[in-house]
């Protein structure tokens, strides 16, 4: 098992790049959170890495953090769920905030990620409870960690509010809240739980 990489970045077409370390060249495929956080072509760089070999294929996917290769590698063990669609999790959203959208029961956030369907949001959230570390985000509502988004700040505030995390999803998203701040979505969210 490749474990890591550190080398030469020699080529980068998303998701692709290439990592020459002591004159290999290694293919690697990686989230677009990592692709965005590499440095320039010709510098070195480290990698966690996960090899993931199949009948046709030995893949090599890398990763900037290893919080980011143990999601992966997580996501992997659930059924129906591959490597493609681990790496559209990561794409899409931080670890901080998956691990939000499992602890909060938030279907509606996971279905945005391109090839996540209503079910397999569901498995997501069932299966990554009891699997997911939820260290870093605190074990109470009060202990969550910073939101990276208006969307997760305003759930975040609805439920210290003493609201039920799946009570503020349906309110939430039923709403439209694309460029919205987190003070106007919670402002909507109050007046439509007053109704």
């Amino acid at each position: 098992m490749i474990g890591s990489l550190r080398g030469k970045l020699t080529s980068k077409h998303a998701p692709q790049i290439i990592v020459e370390c002591q004159g290999v060249g290694y293919e690697v495929e990686t989230p677009m959170s990592t692709f965005l956080e590499l440095p320039s072509i010709g510098e070195d760089l480290f990698l966690h890495t996960h090899l993931l070999v199949r009948e046709d294929a030995q893949i090599l996917y890398g990763f900037s953090s290893e919080k980011e290769r143990s999601l992966f590698r997580t996501v992997l063990r659930i059924s129906g769920v591959g490597a493609k669609m681990g790496l559209a999790i990561l794409s899409a959203m931080s670890v901080s905030d998956f691990q939000r959208c499992v602890q909060y029961e938030d279907a509606a956030m996971l279905v945005k990620i391109p090839g996540v369907g209503r079910k397999t949001a569901e498995r997501l959230i069932i299966e990554m409870r009891d699997k997911i570390d939820k260290t870093d985000i605190g074990t109470g509502a009060t202990k969550v960690a910073a939101a990276s988004n208006p969307r997760s700040e305003a759930v975040d505030a609805l439920v210290t509010l003493g609201y039920k995390a799946n009570e503020v999803n349906k309110l939430i998203g039923a709403m439209d809240v694309d460029g919205k701040s987190a003070e106007d979505i919670i402002r909507l969210a109050l007046r439509q739980a007053a109704q």
